[in-house]
C-alpha cells in the first residue's frame, strides 16, 4: 500500500464527506445568540398559505379522492349513532313491549355494514394520504437542494454546512406529519363535528346547547396557544440547527484532528451538551405548551354525558317532552363521538400554527437568488483559435461580505494568457491570487471591468459550458468516502475502466492504486484520509486530466506536501499542463520556474511580469521573493 493507507473496512457507498465549507473562524457565544434571536420568530413569507397549497398542484387527482373519501368515511362515522336510537327505541324497547328481534337484527346488520365500509374506506385514505404527504415532502427537499446547489460559492462560504443540512433534514422533516395527515384531519373532522352537530340538533336542541355552549371560550384560547407554540418551534429548530452545525464541526475528520491535537475535546462536549440542555428545555416546553388548555377540553367534553344525564332528569321531572332513553344513549354516542374529532381539529390548527415557522424557514431559502446566473441569451464557449484564452480587462473584485471601507481583492488587474501558454501567479500570502483563479470559472462575479474566456465575457456564456471547459485542482483536495473508481468517475461518469487507467498513469498513480489490494476499489476513506496527501493530490490530476479540460487551474496544488512528494506530484502536473492552458497559483517559487509567463501579484495588483529570468534581472518584488526562498526552508500557507 501506498505511505498514506491505512486499514479499515471496505465500503462502497458514495457518501457525503464532513468539514465545513468556510475557512472562517467557528462562531463563539455571542454570535450564536444574535442568530437565535435572529431567526426566533419565523422569517415573513408573501402568500405563505397559497404557496403551501401549491405543493400539493401535482397531485390534484389523488386529493380530490382523498377528500372524497374522508367526507363519506366521516359522514358514515355519526350514522351508528343515530342507528342506536333506533335499536334502543324500536327494537330493544319499542312502545309494543318486548324486543322486535327482526327490526333489531336489521339495525345490528346496519351498524356492522357501516363500520366494515369505514374500515376499508379508512384503510384506502391512509395510503393516499401517506403517498401524497411523503411525496410532496420529498419534492420539497430535492427542490431546495437542487436551489441550494444553484447558488453562489460565496453563499456557502458564509453559511454553515451544518446549519444548511438542517433546513434540508430538520426543517423539511419536521412539516412531514403536516404534509401527510394535514388534509385527511382536517377535512374528516370537520365533517364529523359538523355531522355530528347536525345530529345532535336532530336528536335533541336542548342538550346540543348545553353540550357547545363554552366552544368559542375553547376557540380563543386555542389561537393564543397556538401563537406560543409557533415561537416555541422556531426556537427549537433553530437549536437543532445550531446542534447539526457543532455536530459536523467537531465530528468531522478535521475536527477531530484539530480537537485532539488541541486536547480540546472536552471544550466540545461543553459547546454540544450545552445547545444539547437548551434543546431538551426547548422540546418539554414545546411538549407541554397548551397541555393544560387540552385537559380543560377534555374534562369539559367528557363531562358532558353525565350533565346531560342530569338535564334529561330535571325535563322529565319539569313536565317537559319526555327524553328516551334511546335518545339520551344516542346523543352521549354522538358527543362522546364529537371529543376526539374536536380535540384533533384544534391540534391541527396548533400544528397548522407550528408547522408556519418551518415552511417559512424552507421557503426563506427557496427564496434565495442565486448572485450568479446565465443571462437570458447566454451562449456555449466558441470553438476556435481562441479556445483556451483567458484575459482579464481592469477587473476589480470585492468579496461580498467585504466591509464598506475595506479595500478590493483585486485593483485594476489586467492581463492575458494565450492559448497553450503556462502562466503563474506569484506574490505574499493574501494578495489576490487565488481569487484570480475563482473569477475564471465565475465562481465569483467580478465587481468590475471584465473577464473573458476564449475572447467572451464569461457572464455572456453558460455556466455549465464555461465549466465543462476548466478544470481546477486545489490545495485542500477533496475525495469522496467512495472508491477510487468512483472519485475518479466524478469527472465522467461514463469512463471506461481503460480511460480511468490512462488518466491515472498520466497523473503517475497508477502505479501505486495498482498496488493497493482492491486497486482502483479501493476505499479512500472520509475526504480521502486513508490517502497520503501526495497519493490524494495525484487522483485529484487524474479525476480532472479524465474531464480533459482545455484549461488547467492549479491552485497552490503542491504548497502542503513534502518536497519528495512535491516532486512526485509536480511531474504529474507537468504533464497534465502540457498541451493546455495552465494557470498556476504558486507559493514556492520552485514550481514555476519555466512558466511561460509569470505574474507578480501584490496587494491586489500585478506589479511585475515576465519570465524567470526576466523577472530575476529586474530585481524587483520576485527576486525578493526568490532570493528568500532559495535562504530559507519554505512553510506551506494556505490559499488566499
Amino acid at each position: 500500500m501506498g505511505s498514506g493507507m491505512r486499514g479499515g473496512p471496505k465500503r462502497a457507498t458514495l457518501g457525503e464527506g464532513g468539514g465545513t465549507a468556510s475557512s472562517a473562524p467557528r462562531h463563539g457565544p455571542v454570535d450564536i445568540q444574535a442568530q437565535k434571536a435572529a431567526n426566533a420568530d419565523a422569517p415573513r413569507i408573501p402568500h405563505l398559505g397559497r404557496r403551501i397549497m401549491d405543493l400539493f398542484a401535482p397531485h390534484r387527482a389523488a386529493l380530490t379522492l382523498t377528500v372524497v373519501l374522508v367526507i363519506v368515511t366521516a359522514g358514515l362515522s355519526v350514522i351508528p349513532p343515530l342507528l342506536t336510537q333506533r335499536a334502543f327505541d324500536d327494537g330493544l324497547f319499542p312502545p309494543s313491549g318486548g324486543p322486535n328481534l327482526p327490526v333489531l337484527g336489521t339495525i345490528v346488520a346496519a351498524m356492522i355494514a357501516v363500520f366494515i365500509v369505514s374500515a376499508l374506506l379508512g384503510v384506502w385514505q391512509a395510503y393516499l394520504t401517506a403517498t401524497v404527504g411523503n411525496k410532496v415532502m420529498g419534492a420539497l427537499r430535492v427542490r431546495l437542494f437542487t436551489h441550494l446547489q444553484a447558488m453562489e460559492l460565496g453563499f456557502f462560504t458564509r453559511t454553515k454546512t451544518g446549519v444548511i443540512q438542517s433546513r434540508l433534514q430538520n426543517d423539511v422533516g419536521g412539516v412531514a406529519g403536516v404534509l401527510t395527515n394535514t388534509v385527511s384531519s382536517v377535512l374528516g373532522n370537520t365533517v364529523t363535528v359538523i355531522s355530528a352537530f347536525i345530529a345532535m340538533l336532530i336528536l335533541d336542541w336542548r342538550l346540543t346547547i348545553v353540550a357547545v355552549v363554552l366552544m368559542p371560550f375553547m376557540v380563543i384560547a386555542q389561537r393564543r396557544v397556538g401563537q406560543v407554540r409557533a415561537r416555541i418551534a422556531g426556537q427549537t429548530q433553530e437549536s437543532l440547527s445550531e446542534m447539526t452545525a457543532i455536530t459536523q464541526e467537531t465530528l468531522s475528520v478535521s475536527g477531530i484532528l484539530l480537537s485532539k491535537a488541541f486536547a480540546r475535546q472536552q471544550t466540545e462536549i461543553g459547546r454540544y451538551s450545552d445547545e444539547n440542555r437548551n434543546q431538551i428545555s426547548l422540546q418539554v416546553r414545546q411538549a407541554m405548551s397548551g397541555q393544560w388548555f387540552f385537559a380543560l377540553v377534555t374534562i369539559f367534553l367528557s363531562s358532558v354525558p353525565a350533565i346531560v344525564y342530569l338535564l334529561a332528569g330535571y325535563l322529565a321531572v319539569g313536565g317537559a317532552e319526555t327524553i328516551t332513553a334511546g335518545t339520551i344513549v344516542a346523543f352521549t354516542t354522538v358527543q362522546s363521538r364529537l371529543l376526539f374529532p374536536l380535540i384533533g381539529l384544534m391540534r391541527v390548527a396548533l400544528d397548522l400554527q407550528t408547522s408556519g415557522a418551518l415552511f417559512a424557514r424552507i421557503f426563506e431559502y427557496l427564496d434565495l437568488r442565486p448572485a450568479i446566473t446565465d443571462a437570458p441569451d447566454a451562449r456555449s464557449v466558441p470553438e476556435g483559435d481562441l479556445l483556451g484564452k483567458v484575459e482579464f480587462d481592469h477587473v476589480s473584485f470585492f468579496y461580498p461580505d467585504a466591509a464598506g471601507e475595506a479595500h478590493p481583492t483585486l485593483d485594476d488587474v489586467s492581463f492575458t494568457i494565450e492559448r497553450g501558454q503556462f502562466a503563474a501567479f506569484v506574490g505574499p500570502s493574501g494578495a489576490g491570487k487565488t481569487t484570480v483563479s475563482y473569477l475564471v470559472p465565475r465562481l465569483y462575479e467580478v465587481s468590475g471591468g471584465a473577464v473573458r474566456f476564449s475572447g467572451v465575457d464569461v457572464r455572456e456564456l453558460e455556466q455549465s459550458s464555461l465549466v465543462d471547459h476548466i478544470g481546477i485542482v486545489s490545495q485542500e483536495t477533496y475525495l469522496f468516502h467512495a472508491t477510487i473508481a468512483e472519485n475518479l468517475r466524478y469527472a465522467k461518469p461514463e469512463a471506461t475502466d481503460a480511460e480511468l487507467e490512462a488518466a491515472a498513469r498520466a497523473a503517475n498513480i497508477h502505479a501505486t492504486i495498482a498496488s493497493f489490494p482492491d486497486g482502483y476499489e479501493t476505499v479512500v476513506g472520509e475526504r480521502g484520509y486513508r490517502l497520503s496527501g501526495g497519493e490524494k493530490q495525484r487522483v485529484a490530476i487524474a479525476r480532472v486530466l479524465l474531464k480533459d479540460p482545455e484549461v488547467l487551474v492549479l491552485d497552490e496544488a503542491t504548497s502542503a506536501l513534502d518536497t519528495i512528494s512535491e516532486r512526485v506530484v509536480q511531474a504529474a502536473i507537468d504533464d497534465a499542463a502540457r498541451g493546455r492552458t495552465t494557470i498556476a497559483i504558486a507559493h514556492r517559487l520552485s514550481t514555476v520556474i519555466d512558466a511561460d509567463v509569470i505574474f507578480v501579484v501584490e496587494a491586489g495588483r500585478i506589479v511585475e511580469s515576465g519570465t524567470h529570468p526576466e523577472l530575476l534581472a529586474a530585481r524587483g518584488t520576485y527576486a525578493e521573493l526568490y532570493s528568500q526562498q532559495v535562504t530559507a526552508p519554505v512553510e506551506p500557507t494556505v490559499a488566499d
